[in-house]
Formats: C-alpha cells, sequence, structure tokens
C-alpha cells in the first residue's frame, strides 16, 4: 500500500497530536495539516481539574509540547477554526471560517463535549470542565467563592471536588448514583471513595436528581433537588458526562452511533478514521464495539491508526484503563467489571490505604484495581486481562 500523500487530522488534542508524531516516526514524509477549533497549543486535559484548576500549574506547563517540539514536527497548524462539515467521499472538511481543508486521508480526532443541564446557559456562575479556558474561569471564579455544587459523581466530578476543597471551599457533590464513580469501580471501591471525600469535608448527595437551578440577577445561587432540598452555591460545576463531538459530521457519509463507528482498524471508510474520545472501534478480543474516554486510549489508539494509515493491518485491541488522582489516592482500573462483579482484594488492606483488588463475573477476571498500588495492578493486569490484547477469551484466572 502506497501512503497517502497528504493527511488532515481534525482535533489537535492528544489524540490528533500523538498520531501526527506517530506518523513521522514510523517515517511518513508527507503533507500534516492539523486543524483545531482551540487557538492554544495542544495541551493536556487530566491536569485541568487538579493542578491547573488549583493554580499550582499554570497553563503553559499542560502544553503537551514546546512550540520547537510542535515546529520540528514538520506540520501546518489551523488553530482556532472549527470543523462544521465533512465530505468523506473527497476527504474534505469545511471550517466554520469557509476554508476547505482536502487530503488523501483524514483522522478524526474531536473528542467530546460536555453535557449541560436545562437552564444552566442562562445563569453566570455555572460551569463545565473541558477545555483550559472553562479551567480557567473556573479557577477565576472559585477564588471569590465560599460554596461550591459540583453536580455529577463520576470521575470529573469528583475531582473537581477533591481540588475545591483542597482550595478551603465548602464543597457539596450532588449525583444520581448511589455511590462515587458506582457505574465504574463498583459499589464497594465508589463506597470508599465516598468515605475519602467525607472526611476531607465534602458533603455528598446522593441518589436524587437535580431539578432545577435556582437564580437570582441571572447568577446562580444554588441547586434543588428532585427532593426539594436546595443547596446553596456561589458557584456550580455541572459534571454530569460527555458525548463525542460529532454534531459536524451530519451528513459526512459516515455511521454516527456513540460515536464515529470503525472497524477493528480504527477505520470509518475508505481513506478516513477516527482515534480518541470520538471513536467507536471494534474490539477483537471481546467481540462487540467499545467507545473508551482515557488519556492512555488516546496515545495508544493514535499508534494503531498511525501504523494502518501507511499500510499495516493491525487491530486495536487495548485493555481499557482509567485513572485518578483524588487527596492522596491514585486509583488505576484495568478492564471493565460490571458495577456488580465480585470484588476480591488479592494484596494489601483497605483499612491502610494501599490495596489491589480483582473483579470476577462468572469466575472470569474482567477487572483490576489498584488503590494506591500501581505496581501492583500492572502485575496483576498483565497476568489476568493479557488475553484482551491477544484476542482470546478472558483467562478464569
Amino acid at each position: 500500500m502506497t501512503p497517502p500523500g497528504s493527511i488532515l487530522i481534525v482535533g489537535a488534542s492528544a489524540a490528533g497530536l500523538s498520531t501526527a508524531e506517530a506518523l513521522r516516526r514510523h517515517g511518513y514524509e508527507g503533507r500534516l495539516t492539523l486543524l483545531d477549533a482551540e487557538p492554544h497549543l495542544p495541551y493536556d486535559r487530566p491536569p485541568l481539574s487538579k493542578q491547573v484548576l488549583a493554580g499550582l500549574w499554570e497553563p503553559a506547563k499542560a502544553r503537551l509540547r514546546s512550540p520547537a517540539q510542535l515546529e520540528a514536527l514538520g506540520a501546518r497548524f489551523v488553530r482556532g477554526d472549527r470543523a462544521v462539515a465533512l465530505d468523506a467521499g473527497t476527504r474534505s472538511a469545511t471550517t466554520a471560517s469557509g476554508r476547505v481543508l482536502s487530503a488523501d486521508a483524514v483522522v478524526i480526532a474531536t473528542g467530546l463535549t460536555s453535557r449541560r443541564l436545562p437552564g444552566q446557559d442562562g445563569l453566570a456562575g455555572v460551569h463545565t470542565l473541558r477545555g483550559l479556558d472553562d479551567a480557567l474561569t473556573l479557577r477565576t471564579h472559585l477564588a471569590g467563592a465560599r460554596r461550591l455544587v459540583v453536580v455529577g459523581e463520576g470521575v470529573l466530578g469528583a475531582e473537581i471536588a477533591a481540588t475545591a476543597r483542597g482550595l478551603g471551599l465548602d464543597v457539596t457533590l450532588a449525583g444520581l448514583g448511589h455511590t462515587l464513580l458506582g457505574d465504574q469501580v463498583g459499589d464497594v471501591i465508589g463506597a470508599l471513595l465516598g468515605r475519602l471525600h467525607t472526611a476531607r469535608g465534602v458533603r455528598l448527595r446522593l441518589g436524587a436528581a437535580v431539578e432545577s437551578l435556582s437564580g437570582e440577577n441571572g447568577r446562580v445561587t444554588g441547586v434543588r433537588l428532585a427532593t426539594g432540598d436546595p443547596l446553596p452555591a456561589d458557584a456550580v460545576v455541572v459534571a454530569v458526562g460527555s458525548r463525542p463531538a460529532t454534531g459536524w459530521l451530519a451528513g459526512s457519509g459516515l455511521t454516527l452511533g456513540d460515536g464515529v463507528e470503525c472497524d477493528t482498524r480504527c477505520r470509518a471508510a475508505e481513506g478516513v478514521y477516527a482515534v480518541g474520545d470520538v471513536a467507536a472501534f471494534e474490539h477483537e478480543g471481546l467481540g462487540r464495539r467499545l467507545r473508551l474516554e482515557n488519556r492512555t486510549n488516546a496515545t495508544e489508539q493514535a499508534q494503531v491508526v498511525a501504523a494502518n494509515l501507511l499500510g499495516a493491518d493491525r487491530p486495536y485491541t487495548p485493555i481499557p484503563y482509567f485513572w485518578t488522582d483524588q487527596y492522596d489516592v491514585k486509583l488505576q482500573m484495568h478492564g471493565l467489571p460490571a458495577p456488580d462483579a465480585e470484588l476480591s482484594v488479592t494484596e494489601g488492606d483497605p483499612e491502610q490505604g494501599r490495596f489491589a483488588a480483582v473483579y470476577r463475573e462468572g469466575g472470569e477476571i474482567t477487572g483490576v484495581l489498584g488503590w494506591n498500588m500501581p505496581k501492583q495492578a500492572r502485575v496483576l493486569r498483565q497476568r489476568s486481562l493479557g488475553a484482551w490484547q491477544r484476542s482470546q477469551p478472558l483467562s478464569s484466572a
């Protein structure tokens, strides 16, 4: 297969930039263009809810690469111009400013957009946190605030709550789930996280929907739960999940579901690939479609997409993985256990704040978790979940 003479990457965050860098490492010398809606140099997102929000890092420290490194990539960067349409047949993207960028191959890396609550756009002081500008705006607001309500019991909501407590704010975290991160780590670990937050002074109001946002003179004053209980606030963060940024692809000729639907090679159509949070790909090892929202996936998938663009025929068969830092806890999850999977501690002790555990379903190991035990979790992962990457049934260790 002859490599494409030109490649357009739509989205220049971790997944898009990693794809470009992998292409160059593999010796690709063709024309490379990266189109991005944001005006900033490519930056990392995990620090936004932690170091950047806390004021420990200034924006430049979150950059993925220095200006000199980006220059050495030999690519054209088109920043601050959002893609609004794609013709998959001609591999041409149209931008908000009216540019039309065409290439022999296109990589879609547009990531996610934050979900919002009804009425939040009409109130000052209500935030979402997806990009760098969001983090800086929220940081400025929290510097003058006293009471914060976080809506959403997932990873992002929990991280923001932890950071805000570190800044000395009065924090309440509300969410529909009965435990923190319960859909991802199960109720046992979710309850441990809940106790961690409660011990640090966060008030948890879980298991109740948000009925409405309260405001006065155009500014938020709190949140009202479906139970009727009011939660007063000077600032509110809505962290109720995200959706793949595929609106611009309507009419493109691509199949859109929960993301851009791709085959096992991350190919959405002839000459069109997707990578990162927006890509819904077929996993050969699991025999089903996955869409993974985490930093590790962005870089690992980029390596496969780059190789396949240059003529390889590699399936993408990752072991799903995410991590989160909250207070003094680093939690790492490998695999995809169901929320009701049986949890067994294999090393360490939850009461001591360091342990590793496995999740089992029907006798098979479907997940590995580390709580301040990253090395032990990695060993368990390789021993127990390696079959996922070999496209075979899971081990029943």
